[in-house]
């Protein structure tokens, strides 16, 4: 949404692991007089964000409610164990759910990956967030499991990961209000899909705009009465002194 049409600006939610940077920058250099602010909410806020209008776009954690909220989906993260460097998942370079059956695995209340079951032995408590799931890992009381965008945003010296080639998998969308695709909605949708500047899908052109790209491509219709290069019938100007039939005969 925008404040007002003489300050228009554009509000752009995401959610932890999701790193906006490339596209904001481009963001920048197209409309550099529509300011973008950023909102880092977490991935249980994001729906209430879009939908109260506090954010006219966001990052967010897929699924989403379909009936409320478009989304362009992303990319799927892979999973990835966390644990302490010395720890003997380390010996291999990627583990099963099997393989964590006897560890205590930390099931925080944020937790995006949507168990139906989570794995290995559960905690005598979950962790309230994440990051109070990797103090605890790096403590020694048990691992986590989680997307690697947040195994690499909770990064600390002393712990490492592994991918889970059978667990669960967290999607990232770009979504929206469905009801409240504005114009600059429809201009960073064009940003994430790689839309080039000039692309006209997604936005009406200005007459304006449309006019000066025609002058730039040196697009001008034929003037009325010239000959536009046919070389016979009608359009051949009188007195030209054209022969019909193809080739001219060579003397013998």
């Amino acid at each position: 949404m925008t404040d007002s049409p003489e300050s228009p600006s554009f509000r752009l939610a995401y959610v932890p692991g999701v790193t906006p940077a490339k596209w904001v920058r481009i963001w920048n250099e197209r409309l550099p007089d529509v300011p973008l602010t950023l909102l880092q909410v977490t991935p249980t806020e994001a729906s209430d964000v879009l939908r109260d209008g506090a954010a006219d776009a966001g990052f967010v954690r897929l699924p989403v409610d379909r009936t409320v909220f478009s989304a362009i989906p992303l990319y799927t993260e892979t999973t990835v164990v966390v644990v302490p460097k010395d720890h003997v998942v380390t010996a291999a370079e990627e583990v099963t759910l099997d393989d964590l059956a006897d560890e205590v695995v930390f099931h925080p209340l944020d937790d995006v990956l949507g168990w139906e079951r989570p794995p290995g032995q559960p905690a005598l408590e979950r962790p309230a967030t994440t990051e109070d799931a990797i103090e605890l890992v790096a403590a020694g009381v048990g691992v986590l499991v989680v997307p690697q965008s947040l195994a690499r945003l909770h990064h600390r010296k002393d712990l490492t990961y592994r991918p889970v080639v059978d667990a669960p998998q967290s999607g990232v969308a770009l979504s929206w209000r469905e009801d409240a695709t504005t114009e600059l909605v429809e201009d960073f949708i064009g940003i994430v899909r790689g839309r080039t500047v000039n692309s006209t899908r997604g936005r009406a052109q200005p007459e304006g705009e449309r006019k000066q790209k025609a002058e730039k491509s040196g697009g001008r219709k034929p003037a009325v009465g010239r000959s536009t290069g046919s070389r016979s019938g009608s359009g051949s100007p009188k007195g030209s002194g054209a022969r019909r039939g193809g080739k001219p005969r060579r003397r013998s």
